[in-house]
């Protein structure tokens, strides 16, 4: 499973908070082909789990992990990044061989 930061958690949150999301909105952690490195890690609201997804609590945020992402993220820990210069969540991805120089993409 992928784990979340405190701040990761609170950004996610604020972030709900601001659009007004319906109660029980979780967030939906993938991976999309494409990207300078291969695969884009991919962050989306959804409101229902599927039956294969792994499903975790964060501070009373629902985390959903699909089964065709497991794989590429197992072990991968999510932050929230609140500098001055670089503002953004950061995907710190064991499985990842290699990743673009703005992070968002890797390779396996």
């Amino acid at each position: 499973m992928i784990r979340l930061t405190d701040a990761a958690v609170d950004e996610v949150k604020r972030i709900l908070t601001d659009q007004q999301a319906d109660e029980g909105t979780c967030l939906r952690l993938g991976v999309s082909g494409g990207g300078c490195s291969g695969f884009s890690y991919v962050m989306t609201f959804d409101k229902d789990s599927q039956e294969d997804d792994q499903i975790a609590d964060y501070k009373g945020l629902k985390v959903l992990l699909g089964a065709d992402a497991a794989p590429y993220l197992d072990s991968m820990v999510v932050d929230f990044n609140d500098d001055v210069n670089k503002r953004g969540f950061v995907f710190n991805n064991p499985n990842a061989s290699d990743s673009c120089g703005c992070g968002s993409s890797f390779s396996v």
